[in-house]
């Protein structure tokens, strides 16, 4: 059955999925709403084995402002999907349960809590022209939830560096920090999405469940533990 969301589109075609976020009149700022929607649109990439990739885009100039803050302080001021369950769950955390590999298509600005978009995909492939923000500062806040999402792809020093740093910064910077993996070209793009069609489904879940529980399990039992899931796959 088709879900009608309210804030992101989605399509099936072949082994892809395309999600995309479609609320470009508020520049795809999120609300505790849109991530629900989001959080069972992945429940349903993770549950369908023909499903191999995930391409994320945004409608409209700008990829995601981050948080609709009147929303978050005013719950009364969000609409809940009434054909989905609301969860209480942050956008970061929606994304690490994601299971399969993800591209990111930026092609308008990054800002705030849009990070947690492009810092939970696999790939992130940009427009030279596509500018990064995390005015958080400026506003009496700090970034948190895109700190966490930070320290698993820029040296801690650097991150401290970028919260602190309310202006726009370029491509060029978040290629050599590694939140960008490349230029967007349909080249690159159309090769990604070839290389995963023929891919294994449970190989591709195992590899990245595995990767997960290796951050907080001890080097002298990382070893033993990625043997079993080895042996599983067998």
């Amino acid at each position: 059955m088709e879900i009608p969301y309210h804030y992101i589109k989605t399509r099936k075609e072949g082994h892809i999925f395309h999600l995309t976020l479609a609320r470009p009149a508020k520049r795809n700022a999120f609300t505790p709403a849109t991530i629900s929607e989001i959080a069972h649109a992945i429940e349903q990439i993770n549950q369908d084995d023909e499903i191999t990739v995930v391409v994320l885009s945004a409608e409209g100039p700008v990829f995601c402002a981050g948080m609709d803050l009147k929303t978050f302080r005013d719950e009364n001021l969000d609409v809940r999907n009434e054909a989905i369950p609301h969860q209480e769950i942050s956008l970061g955390e929606v994304f690490n349960k994601l299971n399969k590999p993800s591209i990111a298509i930026v092609e308008g600005d990054v800002i705030a809590g849009g990070f947690l978009y492009i810092l939970g995909c696999t790939y992130v492939l940009a427009k030279p022209e596509v500018r990064f923000r995390l005015p958080e500062l400026d506003l009496g806040l700090f970034p948190f939830q895109v700190m966490a999402s930070l320290l698993r792809v820029v040296p801690e020093k650097k991150v401290l560096q970028l919260c602190l740093n309310t202006d726009y910064f370029s491509v060029e910077e978040a290629l050599s920090l590694g939140i960008v993996d490349g230029y967007l070209n349909e080249a690159t793009w159309q090769n990604l999405l070839d290389k995963f069609a023929k891919a294994d489904v449970s190989v591709l879940k195992a590899g990245f469940e595995s990767i997960r529980q290796l951050k907080d399990m001890p080097t002298e039992k990382q070893y033993s533990y990625l043997k079993q899931v080895l042996d599983k796959l067998k």
